[in-house]
């Protein structure tokens, strides 16, 4: 699209601008049937500066460009000092991206995120990762043609493509795999698993959601060990990880979420959650008030319509890797969740190079369906 005018860019500062940053997606993929609304109610609290513990260390801006007065895009830039003090390194993360297409409109979004993040003595930004990557991540490069599940994004073809001609080369592709339910295990899975029942001594238990508080805490320590080579992980303080959690505990479904011990020892966790997305495609506006919330848990709690879920997290500590566990895991989601109804299951994300993944999955039946990419540049 050819340039229509010049392009104003706003930081956000009030909480009806904040409102408008979170609707721009409702006008731009109105149109869009696979698009699922954010809830304005949970965006508000995640950009809550005040109380989000996410941002006792980290410092984050939100824009809006205009043209003509008109909201034409977004964008965010954030420093993480979590992910700069693990990683040893001075980079910030753009996110929020929305635009419509026009390399215009893109080019002054990449160019305001960079400037703010050159200003605060980073080197380096890659996203779009709104904040980092216990949160959302990248944009979809495939896989348009269906829905996203709960927590991974849906944006637009065109997004790549101004990207790169803003001067950002792909730096991952995450990948996400899908199963369904009558696509049976292999055999050979399931003997694998039970050798390693019988020959490590592992368990699988739920979460016991009577003691939440003391499970997140052992799996806080499991996700923090598991995960900690892993390309763009950042540690989850404490307090983060409860707020993260409180969200969740709404939703979690206790059948499909598990921990592995070993002689009483937690020593590995596997995250499963309902794929809420289902009912949160039908409120096209984003909002809970005053129907939104009886339909959301109508379909979760009473009438289970919900018939997917994303395993979003698993994890062994170092310890006891290679040892098997997550094939006990892949059996124990499987057979738990068909039992519940879920006729499929999205794993995911898993880095394009994570080659133990990779065949794990594919070894289960399961086969790649998206793929979401992460851009970066130098600054």
């Amino acid at each position: 699209m050819s340039p229509g005018g010049s392009i104003d860019v706003r930081p956000i500062r009030s909480k009806s601008e904040l409102k408008q940053f979170i609707k721009r997606p409702c006008s731009l993929d109105r149109d869009d049937p696979r698009w699922v609304p954010p809830l304005i109610v949970d965006r508000l609290a995640f950009l809550d500066f005040k109380k989000n513990p996410f941002y006792q260390t980290a410092e984050v801006s939100l824009w809006m460009a205009y043209r003509g007065g008109t909201p034409v895009g977004r964008i965010s830039a954030c420093v993480n000092a979590d992910y700069n003090e693990f990683h040893g390194e001075r980079t910030g993360h753009f996110g929020f991206y929305e635009s419509i297409d026009d390399e215009q409109v893109a080019v002054t979004l990449y160019d305001t995120a960079s400037e703010w993040l050159r200003a605060r003595g980073m080197n380096r930004m890659w996203g779009p990762c709104s904040f980092s990557t216990n949160h959302e991540v990248g944009f979809l490069a495939d896989g348009f043609d269906t829905p996203p599940m709960v927590m991974m994004p849906h944006t637009h073809p065109y997004d790549l493509s101004l990207a790169e001609r803003c001067g950002m080369v792909k730096e991952r592709d995450l990948w996400a795999f899908i199963k369904h339910e009558v696509d049976p295990i292999p055999d050979r899975i399931r003997r694998i698993a039970n050798r390693v029942r019988e020959r490590v001594g592992v368990t699988i238990r739920r979460i016991n959601m009577k003691r939440f508080g003391e499970e997140l805490e052992q799996v806080r320590k499991i996700y923090n060990e598991a995960w900690s080579k892993n390309w763009g992980f950042v540690p989850l303080r404490e307090e983060e990880f409860q707020h993260i959690a409180k969200d969740m505990k709404l939703i979690i479904d206790p059948e499909i979420a598990f921990i592995a011990e070993i002689e009483g020892e937690a020593v590995g966790f596997c995250l499963s959650l309902p794929n809420i997305y289902e009912s949160q495609i039908k409120l096209r506006s984003g909002r809970l008030l005053p129907f939104g919330w009886f339909r959301l848990l109508w379909d979760l709690k009473v009438a289970h319509n919900v018939a997917s879920t994303r395993t979003l997290t698993m994890g062994v500590v170092h310890d006891h890797r290679n040892r098997g566990i997550e094939a006990v895991f892949y059996i124990e989601s499987f057979d738990r969740g068909t039992a519940r109804g879920y006729r499929k299951g999205e794993f995911s994300w898993v880095l394009e190079d994570n080659e133990m993944m990779i065949r794990a999955a594919h070894a289960m039946g399961a086969h790649r369906y998206k793929t979401y990419r992460v851009y970066g540049k130098d600054l």
